[in-house]
């Protein structure tokens, strides 16, 4: 792996500062090319993003990341918003914790100064069938770290915010239907000769901390070194400086990357399917949330059916990535059971 640019710097200083006391002594010690003091300072002038973790290849062992496949939510009923979320509706508004720096998923367009993306949409879609009213959104803005505790503590109603739906996760949150599958990939620089995974060997990778990327990229690249960030953004900006060599994460995520930066391009077959859900809190922790999910999931029923799913990944997605179906909903059945 190529040393970021402040590495090599401090490099060479330490080589050039000591290459010059070794010429004024008789006898030159030995030493080591790069003295220790130098590698520790150079490491340290690394300028990572706020609250980024370097994690040493094979220092954390993985944990198996298993794609809910059968999974299934609560099937929509025949009541109104008023009677499934009746205080949500007194209230108003919906408070919807979001991205607002995932490209063409959920971020603030420079341009206009409002948030955009696929989610911000569907965000909108499910206040439009509450409220009749697309603008009735209150958006948090939370890192992906955050999202189970801004539900336990209620500072949200929901999370969109590209949260996999997987075993672990089920028991943490309630969970729509998905409303989006996206596809594992790796996004390097144009040129770099990475051709996938599987050619990361001694490389280093950015990931968003508390993501299923990070358990894919210790499981099929335990030879990298790895940088935990707070959120997408700061991967570009670590891949843009030279910290890092690739970035991991979904294909719907890379696209909004290499939307940004042309320089970039995803490659290689993918790891592994990711189902997207919305994240409600569950009703064993004292919200009583289960009309919620039928609201939510009448409103991804609804927008797969009249077109507005194909019509809001026309706007954001389509033209940067392969073009996806959206999922196929499944539901418990009468007695409960999965």
């Amino acid at each position: 792996m190529r040393p970021p640019a402040p590495h090599r710097r401090l490099v060479a200083l330490g080589l050039a500062l000591s290459a010059g006391i070794a010429g004024c002594s008789e006898v030159e010690p030995e030493r080591d090319p790069a003295p220790t003091w130098v590698q520790e300072l150079a490491h340290e002038q690394r300028s990572f993003p706020a609250g980024a973790q370097w994690e040493k290849a094979g220092s954390q062992p993985p944990v198996q990341v298993d794609e809910a496949e059968h999974f299934a939510s609560l099937r929509p009923d025949e009541r109104t918003p008023e009677e499934r979320i009746p205080d949500i509706v007194q209230r108003g508004y919906l408070i919807v914790g979001v991205d607002q720096s995932q490209n063409l998923l959920s971020y603030r367009d420079p341009a206009t100064g409002e948030l955009s993306g696929f989610e911000i949409e569907l965000a909108r879609e499910i206040a439009r069938d509450i409220f009749a009213d697309p603008d009735a959104v209150d958006f948090r803005f939370i890192d992906a770290s955050d999202r189970v505790s801004a539900l336990d503590s209620g500072t949200v109603d929901m999370v969109i915010r590209t949260m996999t739906i997987t075993p672990e996760r089920q028991g943490q949150v309630e969970f729509s239907a998905p409303y989006f599958t996206s596809q594992t990939r790796v996004l390097v620089h144009k040129g770099s000769g990475t051709t996938g995974v599987n050619s990361l060997h001694g490389r280093s990778v950015c990931v968003v901390d508390e993501s299923t990327a990070l358990q894919h990229t210790r499981t099929y690249a335990p030879n990298a070194d790895i940088l935990r960030v707070r959120n997408w953004a700061d991967c570009l900006v670590a891949l843009q400086q030279d910290q890092v060599d690739a970035v991991v994460g979904d294909d719907s995520i890379l696209a909004g990357i290499a939307a940004q930066d042309p320089t970039t391009e995803i490659v290689g077959r993918p790891i592994d399917k990711e189902s997207y859900g919305v994240g409600i809190p569950p009703a064993e922790k004292g919200h009583d949330t289960t009309g919620l999910v039928r609201q939510v999931n009448s409103t991804i029923e609804r927008i797969i059916s009249d077109g507005t799913w194909q019509d809001m990944y026309a706007q954001t997605l389509g033209p940067y990535q392969t073009s996806v179906s959206p999922p196929t909903p499944h539901y418990v059945d009468e007695e409960g059971e999965r």
